[in-house]
């Protein structure tokens, strides 16, 4: 690497992370991409594992054609020396230094040792994670996530079962459903919490954005095709099992988002795969001093943070699919090799992806506000038996005696009268459903580390240099 050429750390080898190390390389940029998987890609884009001999690994994805022209112009940056992609990375902090900054991560699947490099600046393209939201029997061999799902059919070829309902709420369902459909599961049911009437009152803005009806449809086509039964106001209140699933509950929504009595049904399966929506990953924004806007990372109309030489795209920013995180990417990866070579940003050079970012941001606003309808009152079927903290088996009975008897009124009290979010994740998952439970705002947890780091790393920090 010569010494004149300015760094860009990218962390987080997706859509938006991709589309802004290809757009900051082809403009004299030197990256440095970094990512936790063996291969790029990400969450939208996971690539099985080679050894695995995937024949038609394009049958389990959507836009594969999107997704060869980025690995192509990967292939041809990283042959010309222009990016290096650092896989099996998990990044722990970033440390803004005099000058630039510092990315700390660990090393491969043990995660014992850690690596440094250096940049002059930062683009956070760290994706989003599951909202989880506990009912009785959700923790039972056999119930997953949707993602959790999506990513053991993409990643590992793997069915988590034979017979499955798919529930919850949110767009991820539909490829979840679908895709397992196509590989040979028995999908017997998509339950979905939000109804007809949740979207048909935002009829003028699907009009405005006729490419996501057209994929809209074609999943209504491939459910069609697979006979999946659609069932909308409805939610899973209960999964029965004794060593792993073997049934759930679905009952109607009324308009308050509460079970209907005697709506109850029993559907045989195997495998429970759920959502609630995405969360985006702000913990690497937050350890920086990243100001948030709602729950994702705030930015300007480059994709600037408040924090000089660091950008965020993706969902980072706030959930919105892998076009806007295409488009976020590359405004992002331009603006930042513009700034970090000393010239002038040209908005008109990324004026298109600038529109299409105004246009699909309104539009995931409204079809947020659609899925976030219901359900609304989902507290109120968590019994007091059932777990909201897997890590520390805190139980929903404990969260509301902490709130109702020993008077915490905020959810950092809660944790430390209950130990919830004091386990392994550090409250990553479980933070939603406990501060649901207790009635508290969702506040930003501000960590220093972005994930458990041993002991032994944190004594030793690795040589700040940039590996090659």
């Amino acid at each position: 690497m010569t010494s004149h050429r300015p760094v860009l750390a990218v962390i987080g080898a997706g859509p938006a992370g991709l589309a802004g190390a290809l757009a900051a390389a082809a403009r004299g940029v030197r990256v440095v991409l970094i990512d936790s998987a063996a291969e790029a890609g990400g969450q939208f884009y996971r690539q099985p594992a080679r050894g695995l001999g995937a024949r038609r690994p394009q049958a389990l994805h959507h836009q594969w054609r999107t997704w060869e022209r980025l690995r192509a112009g990967l292939d041809t940056h990283l042959a010309a020396d222009r990016v290096a992609h650092l896989s099996d990375r998990h990044v722990w902090c970033v440390e803004g230094q005099s000058g630039g900054f510092v990315v700390h991560a660990l090393i491969g699947p043990e995660q014992e040792e850690s690596v440094a490099v250096h940049a002059d600046g930062v683009l956070l393209a760290t994706g989003g994670y599951e909202k989880v939201l506990p009912f009785p029997g959700w923790t039972l061999p056999g119930v997953v996530t949707a993602g959790g799902a999506q990513a053991l059919l993409k990643g590992g070829l793997v069915l988590p079962g034979r017979t499955a309902v798919v529930a919850g709420t949110g767009p991820l369902l539909l490829p979840v459903a679908t895709g397992l459909a196509a590989a040979g599961a028995q999908v017997v049911a998509l339950v979905e919490s939000a109804g007809p009437a949740d979207f048909t009152r935002r009829a003028r803005t699907w009009a405005g954005a006729p490419t996501k009806l057209a994929e809209g449809a074609v999943y209504a086509a491939r459910l069609l095709c697979h006979r999946v039964a659609v069932t909308a106001r409805h939610a899973v209140v209960k999964a029965h099992g004794t060593e792993r699933l073997q049934s759930v509950t679905v009952a109607a929504l009324d308009p308050e988002g509460r079970p209907v009595p005697g709506t109850e049904r029993r559907i045989v399966c195997d495998t429970l795969a759920v959502g609630h929506g995405l969360l985006p990953h702000t913990d690497l924004a937050e350890g920086l001093g990243c100001r948030l806007d709602g729950p994702g990372v705030s930015v300007d109309d480059e994709q600037r943070t408040d924090v000089p030489g660091v950008w965020a795209a993706g969902e980072t920013t706030g959930i919105g699919g892998s076009t806007l995180s295409l488009a976020e990417g590359h405004i992002a990866g331009r603006s930042a090799a513009a700034r970090l070579t000393g010239r002038v940003p040209d908005p008109r050079e990324w004026a298109p992806a600038a529109r299409a970012r105004t246009g699909l941001r309104s539009f995931f606003a409204a079809l947020d506000a659609a899925y976030a309808a219901r359900p609304a009152r989902w507290t109120e079927q968590v019994t007091d038996e059932t777990v909201v903290c897997r890590c520390e088996e805190v139980t929903a009975g404990a969260v509301r005696e902490a709130v109702g008897t020993l008077g915490a009124g905020d959810l950092r009290t809660v944790k430390l009268l209950t130990r919830a979010g004091m386990g392994w994740c550090q409250g990553r998952m479980c933070e939603p459903a406990v501060a649901g439970v207790a009635g508290c705002a969702l506040t930003p947890a501000r960590r220093l580390l972005a994930r458990p780091v041993p002991l032994g790393v944190l004594a030793a920090p690795a040589d700040p240099s940039t590996p090659q």
